[in-house]
């Protein structure tokens, strides 16, 4: 236990330094939010990566396999196609939009800090419930979120230490918050990359020292097989039976299996705390090295997730009482207690990789569009920047409160938030920078109608239908509807015409050769 404790006091000793960096070059609001918009094409990828995958990747994704097998995979799947289409199609339009956009009532372009202020201006929304809305389900899905990285956090300080949920949260959501209260984005950025490191490797030693132990690839099928057969069919039928002790064969149906699977692809398109990367990126013409670095991190790491899972199953004589302790468990088990203490940190990285994310984009919608936006609009620069910082502080407690109080897994909280994103904003966004017509009136129909289907979806499935579907596809399908539905309630500006023409001629400059981005003025 010593040496755990000590990589860990000295991973948190560095993130805290991190934090202390980036704090005297936090001087403005648009610094703690967006960092200036600076971050390179690595910084941003791999932050992107780390803000992501979260406590999901090392213990979710991996505990899920455990359980049901490879149909669990189709997860994986959809998530590579889904980050890889967010940062194709999404990226590029997101960064310079958000720069551009005019905000009506300041007369002039607006830098958009938030996805909620964007949307504000994008559609010149005179009404105003675009942005209140939209704050109002970052704020209230971002509990439930961020409360998935803080039970994970206290799973593994009680399997690394033995602590009590109380005390591992209190320490974990200590350290985050301290760092983030500091640094803002850029520290939650440049600790991101160091997090996304250690997690990538973690995930790469891991198995190739259980495989060892196993005696091979053979002996690792031989394992798997000898649990039972239909842990390898790609269309589910298997899980794990706790009462039992053994897997056993389920109704499931195959092809609600696949389809809730990829689904979580479409979430990319809607969430916050990873949209806030391409917004900060330096450049547009950064973006597709980027890209490539951050879908090439994301499909390795997730297929080497699937891994730990099947391993697993073949290196435990008898089922673990919790599936998403595989991950740790193997740790202690194949590693010396130095080493171990490294693996273990790579967790506790990914936790909090994604859970500082999480709160400073929660505290930069309670203060952008909340205080800013309907309480103070002229509020002082340096005010707006330490209210953000004790709104961390706020927005962490109630997350913590929800995390100790609560009782669901990583993986049911993370899909139901990430459901949620998806379906809220994901439709709206990607149709905001790619058609022209789209209105105020059609991007609030689809955003009520994708978050309520999200929210109440699981309590109608459960009560009435019995079908297992995941909730993104009926919540996307309805606010895809909705949008153009009442879309014609209202009408198009000449103002909203005219920047979505200026970006697209912006978009087409920047990659139209070597200095067209800066003639360009992008």
């Amino acid at each position: 236990m010593l040496w755990s404790i000590g990589t860990f006091a000295v991973y948190l000793a560095g993130m805290v330094a991190i934090g202390l960096w980036a704090y005297k070059r936090t001087v403005s609001q648009s610094d703690f939010v967006l960092g200036g918009r600076q971050l390179n094409s690595w910084v941003a990828a791999l932050s992107a990566n780390a803000s992501d995958f979260s406590g999901w990747l090392l213990l979710g994704l991996p505990g899920a396999i455990y359980v049901s097998g490879l149909g669990e995979a189709w997860i994986a799947v959809g998530l590579a196609c889904g980050f890889a289409g967010s940062w194709i199609l999404l990226a590029p339009r997101l960064r310079v939009y958000t720069e551009r956009v005019t905000d009506a009532r300041a007369g002039g372009d607006s830098d958009s800090l938030t996805l909620s202020s964007f949307l504000e201006n994008r559609f010149n929304d005179p009404t105003r419930l675009l942005r209140g809305v939209s704050a109002i389900l970052i704020i209230v899905f971002y509990f439930f979120y961020v409360a998935s990285g803080l039970v994970a956090m206290a799973a593994l300080f009680d399997q690394v230490f033995g602590l009590s949920p109380a005390p591992a949260i209190a320490i974990g959501v200590g350290i985050v918050v301290l760092y983030t209260v500091l640094g803002g984005f850029l520290a939650v950025s440049y600790t991101d990359v160091v997090q996304a490191a250690m997690m990538w490797l973690a995930l790469l030693v891991v198995p190739v020292m259980a495989v060892t132990a196993l005696g091979g690839l053979g002996g690792l099928a031989e394992g798997v097989s000898a649990r039972s057969d239909g842990l390898l069919s790609a269309v589910g039928g298997v899980s794990l039976d706790a009462d039992l002790g053994r897997w056993a064969s389920t109704e499931t149906l195959g092809w609600v299996v696949i389809l809730s699977g990829l689904a979580w692809g479409l979430g990319y398109f809607g969430q916050p705390h990873i949209l806030s990367r391409y917004m900060g990126i330096r450049s547009v013409r950064d973006i597709p090295k980027a890209a490539v670095i951050s879908v090439t991190w994301a499909v390795s790491a997730m297929a080497m997730a699937v891994a730990i899972g099947f391993i697993g199953i073949a290196y435990f004589d008898t089922p673990l009482g919790n599936p998403e302790q595989v991950f740790p468990l193997l740790i202690e088990s194949l590693s010396h207690p130095l080493v171990a203490g490294l693996l273990l940190a790579a967790i506790l990285a990914a936790v909090m990789s994604t859970a500082d994310s999480q709160l400073l984009v929660a505290a930069s919608a309670l203060t952008e569009d909340g205080y800013k936006a309907f309480v103070n609009r002229d509020a002082d620069p340096r005010a707006l920047l330490w209210i953000s910082r004790v709104t961390v502080v706020v927005v962490a407690l109630a997350a913590a409160a929800i995390a100790l109080w609560g009782n669901q897994s990583v993986m049911d909280l993370v899909g139901y938030a990430w459901a949620g994103f998806g379906a809220g904003f994901g439709p709206i966004l990607v149709l905001s920078v790619f058609w022209k017509r789209m209105t105020w009136a059609g991007a609030l129909a689809g955003m009520i109608a994708g978050g309520v289907t999200a929210i109440l979806w699981d309590v109608v499935d459960t009560a009435y239908l019995g079908i297992g579907l995941y909730a993104m596809v009926p919540a996307v399908a309805l606010s895809l509807v909705a949008i153009f539905v009442f879309n014609g309630l209202a009408k198009v500006s000449t103002q909203m015409e005219e920047d979505f023409d200026r970006v697209e001629a912006e978009l087409r400059a920047a990659g139209s050769g070597p200095g067209a981005e800066k003639a360009a003025g992008v």
